[in-house]
Formats: structure tokens, sequence, C-alpha cells
């Protein structure tokens, strides 16, 4: 009896769920060592050794996992990159399971589990260490109780709802754009009859009970947060059309998708086994819509399409069985799965720099810039990855060419949090001091108690340094071939005109 359990069990649904969500997270060891740190991942291991309730550009949960990350495992690239291929697994494994309960069988379940996994915005994401890869799985993980409430009718759920949205909103706020498309969504649904229940409300005030201390961090700091969406939407992120916002959205989604998240978006509005759940439809509708407002970019959205991968699959899945189309399983399988290799390198490191660049001009896809600033040869999610250390190790020898008594007065100052995370991170081994620098939280973190008789500075604007230093002098200049971070002038600083604590409130860059 245990034997037959025991086999009954290793090819039940939600094993094949859990093989896929295994191979996902195989798929992510195997490749996340490719390349080298990616620029945020160097300033979320700064946020980490400065816990606080908030930061200028994110809640506080992501700065907690990259401490709990070092402290559990190390600061290795494989170590800070084991959450995020965890999060790939779940995403798998909570999208067949939504899959299940929208009464999809194991064929709709697995198609919307490989949709998931080739996908190159979940295998990107993914990858490396940020808020992205935690948020999308408190957006599948809110998406599938929510789902649990519409169909077993127990309010109670809403209590567990609260406390993913709590523990959510801590990581990115952009759970509050889910929130606000389930609310949209109830009130134009037979489904708005939730709001006269008790354990909704209560569900709502238990996650503002745990968003409330950063709520309190960001009064406390004058809003730094709203200062750095504004500067950013006007400064730093290219405006989109509408359609190429969309066209961005089925790249980024993979084309072989595009049919499944279509399908699953008419299964919400139209289909009759989707009608309990039209909720989801008017999820998409409105966060698409107030992301087209905003001038938001298109990976923003990403999470919603974990919910139309899931009616898709189950529509599909009746279509095939109605017509007795067998065949089209193991063809939409085969397709899927081909189009996810031919992809995978674009997003996944898993070619040397050379092969990646021919790979790239044979296949003649280039993802469109979603920020100003230069490019170079690579995309920017792989050219971020490059010269962080080669870029500290020409600090660091422009800082070894001072007399022992000029170090210990010495600042070292970066243009941008990716500067001065490098800084931190990679410097300790050349025995460089900390960075200080008047990017986002940098800029709060302050200057230090050295006046800055001495700076050396990469980047920025000569005028500027000029404005504070008598004496400026080009000292060097970062040369990493592969990265945006190239070219870049590093200057050494002598006879300030004020101290940094003076300039210090005139730097702040919050973008």
């Amino acid at each position: 009896m245990r034997k037959l359990i025991s086999r009954q069990f290793l090819l039940s649904d939600l094993a094949v769920l859990s093989y896929l969500a295994l191979l996902t997270i195989f798929i992510h060891f195997l490749t996340n060592g490719g390349y080298g740190y990616f620029r945020d991942e160097l300033y979320y291991m700064a946020c980490g050794e400065h816990l606080a309730w908030g930061y200028v550009d994110q809640p506080p949960f992501v700065a907690l996992m990259a401490f709990v990350t070092r402290h559990l495992l190390s600061d290795s690239l494989f170590a800070l990159r084991f959450f995020p291929a965890i999060c790939g697994g779940l995403i798998v494994l909570l999208t067949g399971l939504m899959v299940r309960e929208l009464g999809g069988g194991r064929y709709a379940q697995g198609l919307a589990a490989v949709a998931v996994i080739v996908a190159p915005v979940y295998l990107a994401i993914d990858n490396f260490f940020s808020m992205n890869c935690f948020d999308q799985v408190f957006w599948a993980l809110a998406g599938y109780i929510v789902i649990l409430i519409l169909k077993e009718g127990d309010p109670k759920l809403w209590i567990l709802f609260g406390l993913v949205a709590g523990i959510g909103l801590m990581n990115k706020y952009s759970l509050g754009f889910l929130g606000l498309g389930i609310v949209v969504g109830l009130v134009l649904t037979p489904a708005r009859r939730q709001f006269l229940s008790k354990w909704l409300w209560l569900g709502g005030a238990i996650a503002f009970v745990i968003f409330l201390p950063h709520i309190l961090w960001e009064i406390h700091n004058a809003f730094p947060t709203l200062e750095f969406i504004h500067n950013a939407t006007v400064m730093k992120n290219l405006p989109q059309t509408p359609l190429q916002f969309m066209l961005g959205s089925m790249i980024q989604m993979h084309p072989l998708t595009v049919p499944i998240w279509l399908t699953g978006l008419a299964f919400f509005f139209l289909a009759q086994a989707g009608k309990p759940y039209r909720l989801f439809g008017w999820v998409y509708v409105s966060i698409l819509a107030l992301f087209l407002l905003t001038r938001a970019k298109p990976y923003y959205l990403s999470p919603a399409y974990l919910f139309l991968f899931s009616g898709g699959a189950v529509a599909i899945e009746a279509f095939v069985q109605q017509r007795n189309w067998n065949w089209l399983k193991p063809a939409s399988f085969v397709l899927l799965l081909a189009g996810g290799v031919a992809t995978a390198p674009y997003v996944l490191p898993v070619l040397p720099v050379e092969s990646f660049l021919k790979y790239q001009d044979f296949i003649g896809l280039r993802t469109p810039s979603e920020e100003r600033g230069k490019s170079g040869k690579l995309p920017q999610q792989y050219a971020d990855m490059f010269g962080w250390e080669n870029m500290v190790a020409t600090v660091a020898q422009v800082y070894n060419s001072l007399s022992p008594e000029e170090k210990q007065k010495c600042v070292i100052g970066a243009s941008n949090y990716g500067e001065a995370g490098a800084i931190d991170f990679f410097g300790k081994k050349y025995g460089l001091p900390h960075a200080i620098s008047g990017h986002n939280n940098y800029w709060i973190w302050g200057p230090g108690e050295k006046p800055g008789e001495i700076a050396i500075i990469v980047g920025g604007n000569l005028k500027d340094y000029h404005s504070i230093y008598e004496d400026v002098q080009p000292a060097a200049t970062v040369v990493s071939e592969y990265a945006r971070e190239t070219d870049l002038p590093v200057y050494l600083c002598r006879r300030p005109k004020l101290t940094l604590q003076q300039v210090w409130p005139h730097v702040k860059g919050f973008i």
C-alpha cells in the first residue's frame, strides 16, 4: 500500500508541477553564476548593511533579504541569487495551482507552467537578486488566495491575503497596484458582495499595520520616495507609446505565449467557466490602463500575466478536449520549449560574451532601452554586470598613489549607487574606505565625518567638482569594454572651498 501511495503521489499532478518548479530552480542554479554582479545587487547589499524601515527607492524587505542571504549563505554570486532561483520555482508552482483551482487538468497546469518557464522576463528577473523576484511570488500567492476565496466562499481567507499583501508591500509598492486592480474587479463583478464581509476589511487592516512602519519612515524622511518616483518618471524612464508598451510586453513574455494570455483574457471576460473569476480580467485591464497613463516600464506588468496564463491554459485545454485534438498537447510543449531555448541566451548568461554578441546579431533581437543614458554592445541587463571590480581596481591605484597622511584624509565619492556599491563591496579587498554618494539612499547615509580635504571621485560632472574644490585633476580613466560604466573619469580633488557637510544638502540626487 505504501509503495502504491508513493507511486500515485510521484505521478500526481502536484508532483508534476513540483518537478517543473524544481527544473526552473535547477536552470537558475546552473546559469546564475554567469558574468558578474548586477548594478542593483551591489546597492541592495549596501542597503543590507544599513537596515532601516525604508529606503529612497524601495521598502525594506529586499535589504533585509540581502542581509539574511549574506549571513546565512555568503555574498558569492550563487548565494546571492539562491533565493531568486527559489522564487522562479515558486511562481511556476503557484501558477499551476491557480490553474488547478480554475478547473484545469494536467495539460492545462503543465501548459501554464511551461509558459512561465520560457517567458524571458521571468527568466531574467529570477536570475539575479532584486525585489522583483520576490514581488512576482507575492502577486502569485495573493492571486491564488483570491481564487480560493471566490471558489470556496471562505471570507476568512482575506486575513491570509492581508498578511501576504502587507509583506508584499514591504517589498515593492507594485503590490498596491494589484490591490487596486482587485478592488476594481470586485466593484465591477458580482464578487462585490465581498465588501460586506468583515474579513475583507480586517485583511486590509492587517496589510496596513504591516506596512505602517514604512509609512512612518517616509513621513520622518519627508517622503523621499515620492520625489524619487517623480524624478525617475521625468528624467530617467523613456516615455513609450501604448503600442511600444504592448510590443515590449509581448517580447518580454515571449511571442509564442501571446495566444495563451490573450485566451486567458477572453476566458475571464467571455467564458462561462471564467465568469466567477472575471475579477482577474479587470485586474489586468485596470493595471494596464494605469501603467499606460503613468509611462511605466513594460516589465512592471509582468506579474499580472501569471493570472492570464492560468485562465488561458484552462480555456485551451477545454478547446483541445472538445475537438479531441490531442496532437496539440505535445506540439504546444515542443513549440514553447523550442522557443524558450532559442531566446534563453538573451536573458540567461549562458554564452561567452563574444558568442552572445554573435547570437544577438544572428537573431536580430534587441530589447528597446527603457531608460535614458548611453548603451553599449550588450543589452543593459548584461552590461550592468561588467566592469565593477575593474573600476574599483582603478580607483585603488589612485588611492594608493597618495601618502599615508593623505589616505587618512581621503574620501571616495561616486556619482551613482552602482559605483558606490561596487566600491563598498570590492573595495575591502583593496583596502579602500566606504564610498559616499549623493545618489538615492547613499545621500541619506550622509558624507561621514571627514570634511573632504582630499577626494577621489568617480564619474560625474567636472564643472560641479570645480565649484567645490580649487584643485581638480583627472587621475585615471576606467575602461571596461562590455560595461555601461566605461570611459569613466576618476578625479583627484584637493583644497576644498567648502566642507562635505556644508555641501551635502545640495548634492542630493533621488532618481
